[in-house]
């Protein structure tokens, strides 16, 4: 099922659109062992005896924030979330050892457990949502829904757009900062020249490649473009995590053993309800996954916002995020 904000001027569209709920304080936080040389960082927050949820940040390599508790009543639900390995207050930092979308999805399992938790809701945005997907066609018993936005399905086609040739022709200016670091003659493979970068042994040679690979995503992700480019992509202690990790997958296709994987083992997710929402004008994940998706998996419910790009933030995406964990509550 499609829904579309009808154009409308931007008073009249905000006037009518859900906003976040209050900032809350985590109730418990703490340090889970891996069993390998990671520890991943968590938190809960809202309700302890609430619906439990687990948020997953995108990347990989983002790490959480605040913001991310804000899509979810917190009188009503019991939200966990963690970084990922190698990210915000993971140890050991930007580490890409035993690092692969398959080890995540076993410290999915190993929070849940760790907190008791039967099923849960998994809300994911970006490389969260390729993330939640993946995790859901591994464990479809413990998920209870999915909430998703900006779907990347880590594809060659998309890899290529974003980081080779397509989102340059929409963003020159930002494009020709991306491309400096790299010499013309390695320009053919841009993939291949920043996973070489950033797995170079000098950290300076790091630093330069994660400042640009990081500032162009943040130039991307919101309709507005490079002038709305987020605070934390100019912090190179993120950038350098964020690029390191966010190549190391890409550059092994996401882990996952064939290009459209997801979309090849939709089956095993008919029966879990969904929400997808998706930016209409997202450069970054942009809509044809998530028509993909949804065209797969047609229980979802599916809404595409005509006035945002790829941000979490943008007002449209909000509103239908926030009303997608409010229905969730019902089930």
């Amino acid at each position: 099922m499609e829904r579309t904000h009808a154009p409308a001027s931007p008073a009249v569209a905000n006037a009518h659109r859900r906003t976040l709920y209050p900032d809350n304080e985590p109730f418990a936080s703490g340090w889970l062992a891996t069993g390998g040389p990671h520890e991943i960082y968590y938190e809960e927050c809202g309700r302890p005896d609430g619906r439990p949820a687990v948020i997953l940040h995108g990347g990989p390599g983002g790490a959480i924030n605040p913001t991310m508790r804000r899509f979810f009543d917190p009188s009503r639900w019991r939200m966990a979330l963690f970084d990922q390995r190698g990210c915000g207050k993971s140890r050991p930092n930007a580490s890409l050892e035993d690092n692969t979308t398959w080890a995540l999805i076993e410290d999915i399992e190993r929070l849940r457990e760790h907190l008791g938790v039967e099923k849960w809701c998994v809300f994911g945005g970006s490389w969260g949502s390729t993330l939640a997907l993946a995790y859901a066609i591994t464990h479809p018993e413990r998920v209870s829904a999915l909430v998703l936005r900006g779907i990347f399905l880590v594809s060659e086609r998309e890899l290529r757009w974003f980081y080779q040739d397509g989102a340059s022709m929409m963003f020159p200016d930002a494009w020709a900062r991306f491309l400096d670091p790299i010499p013309e003659a390695e320009r053919g493979d841009l993939m291949g020249a920043y996973h070489r970068r950033l797995t170079h042994p000098d950290r300076r040679v790091q630093a330069r490649a994660a400042a640009a690979w990081s500032q162009w995503e943040g130039d991307t992700i919101s309709i507005r473009g490079p002038e709305a480019r987020p605070a934390k992509f100019n912090e190179m202690d993120f950038a350098v995590a964020f690029a390191r990790i966010e190549c190391h997958y890409f550059a092994n296709k996401g882990f996952f053993p064939e290009d459209g994987w997801i979309l090849n083992n939709i089956a095993r997710i008919q029966n879990i309800p969904g929400w997808i929402v998706q930016g209409r004008f997202d450069v970054v994940t942009p809509l044809e996954s998530a028509w993909k998706l949804k065209t797969a998996w047609p229980r979802a419910h599916f809404e595409v916002v005509w006035d945002a790009g790829h941000a979490s933030t943008e007002p449209g995406v909000v509103d239908g995020l926030v009303r997608a964990t409010d229905k969730a509550l019902a089930l």
